[in-house]
């Protein structure tokens, strides 16, 4: 019975709008989610790996990446709709989530895709690419089991629907993480 409860307040915030989301969340009574992990795999030739942690703060989800093999340069940085990386290109993690329908944008525009996180910026392969930023778009009650897509090239933060990033480099699954 738990388990269809959590089901059905899910279903309830991904049919919101972004305002309706948050009262959901706040309302949901279910077991509260407080940090998530996707661990990040290779696609393709590439030999890209590392961790994206996202965690539960007062002024939203910090969201925290640690990136291994990265050519020099900026890399689109996505959260896709699916948690599906079997694509032997991982067109299988479908486009940018975005429940909202909004149009892309970079992550600090009000109005964008939840998935929107920009770019990663990295000085080499030699080197571990970071970032850690707070995000008040995203929940993790709606993203635990979508993807995480690194793509080839820049983000240009504009192209619709997705920012021209090119090829897709590397992927990883949202889950539930521990304490």
């Amino acid at each position: 019975m738990k388990n269809l409860l959590t089901f059905l307040a899910l279903a309830l915030i991904l049919n919101c709008t972004k305002t309706e989301r948050i009262e959901v969340v706040k309302e949901f009574d279910g077991p509260q989610i407080q940090k998530a992990v996707a661990v990040i795999h290779s696609v393709g030739d590439s030999d890209i790996s590392g961790t994206v942690n996202f965690g539960k703060t007062d002024n939203g989800t910090k969201i925290t990446a640690q990136i291994t093999g990265l050519s020099k340069g900026e890399h689109g940085f996505h959260i896709h709709q699916y948690g599906d990386c079997s694509a032997s290109d991982a067109t299988s993690a479908g486009g940018h989530f975005d429940p909202d329908e909004m149009q892309h944008n970079s992550r600090d525009a009000e109005k964008r895709h939840v998935g929107d996180m920009g770019n990663l910026v990295s000085e080499g392969e030699q080197f571990t690419t970071t970032l850690s930023y707070i995000d008040n778009h995203i929940f993790l009650e709606e993203i635990i089991g979508r993807g995480i897509i690194i793509h080839a090239g820049e983000d240009d933060l504009t192209s619709q629907p997705s920012g021209d990033a090119g090829a897709r480099i590397a992927c990883g699954v949202i889950g539930i993480a521990g304490k």
